[in-house]
């Protein structure tokens, strides 16, 4: 039998852990034997929480002044209760588990989450939501997922501007090629008009062939004295 001292000891205990807890299940039970109640217990542990058989007097005691205090009325008869200071999901995906398989061994009584009283079943839709490391997981697949697609978009821009670079690198020497293609008519269009300072400069030479020819002309008309002179020559030597 415990002494004054403690119970004193195992109410303050649970006094303190209780005040950290996010969440408490009450749970009754009968003809249990060690084997369950160690399988429980385990359950329990791995989930992250504590659990206790506990005094109804002690209980009402503990929870006085906590988020907890509501559930007083359901400390009766066989009193246990398991509480954590972790994610609520988890601790409602064990406690929901074992109250379906061991249903003739444990009574789920009432249960605490975020200052509010649930019974079972609002505790059992609690336990169908993935737990907080559940969506984080999901959360880091969905974020990895988005980095991935927008590495491959990254990358893929600059990909893409090379392939237009080298489009364009490739389309330049046809277009250089054209353009002196195309301008050369345009310089022979241009040359006739460059043939008139030509046609100017021939009309000298279509002219001194004229005055040459005139020439000639003039000439002749000068000796023409000189056939004369030797004829008076000639009187002269006759007289």
């Amino acid at each position: 039998m415990k002494t004054r001292e403690t119970k004193q000891k195992d109410l303050v205990a649970l006094t303190e852990s209780l005040q950290n807890a996010k969440s408490a299940m009450v749970v009754s039970f009968t003809k249990l034997s060690v084997n369950k109640d160690i399988e429980f217990r385990n359950n329990l542990r791995e989930a992250g929480a504590n659990y206790q058989v506990v005094k109804n007097t002690l209980a009402r005691i503990a929870v006085k002044d906590t988020p907890f205090e509501q559930a007083s009325e359901h400390f009766k008869g066989v009193t246990a209760i398991a509480w954590t200071e972790n994610d609520p999901v988890i601790l409602s995906k064990a406690i929901s588990k074992f109250m379906k398989d061991n249903a003739d061994i444990y009574t789920f009584k009432t249960g605490v989450v975020d200052g509010r009283l649930l019974d079972l079943k609002q505790v059992q839709t609690i336990a169908s939501l993935p737990s907080k490391e559940e969506l984080i997981s999901k959360m880091l697949w969905v974020l990895n997922a988005q980095a991935q697609r927008l590495v491959t978009v990254i990358n893929a821009v600059p990909r893409d501007l090379a392939i237009v670079i080298k489009q364009i690198g490739d389309k330049a020497p046809a277009g250089e090629a054209e353009a002196p293609a195309e301008a050369a008519p345009a310089v022979e269009a241009e040359a006739p008009a460059a043939e008139a300072p030509a046609a100017e400069a021939e009309a000298p030479e279509a002219e001194a062939p004229a005055a040459e020819a005139e020439a000639p002309a003039v000439e002749p008309a000068e000796p023409a004295p000189a056939e004369e002179a030797p004829a008076a020559e000639g009187e002269e030597k006759a007289e």
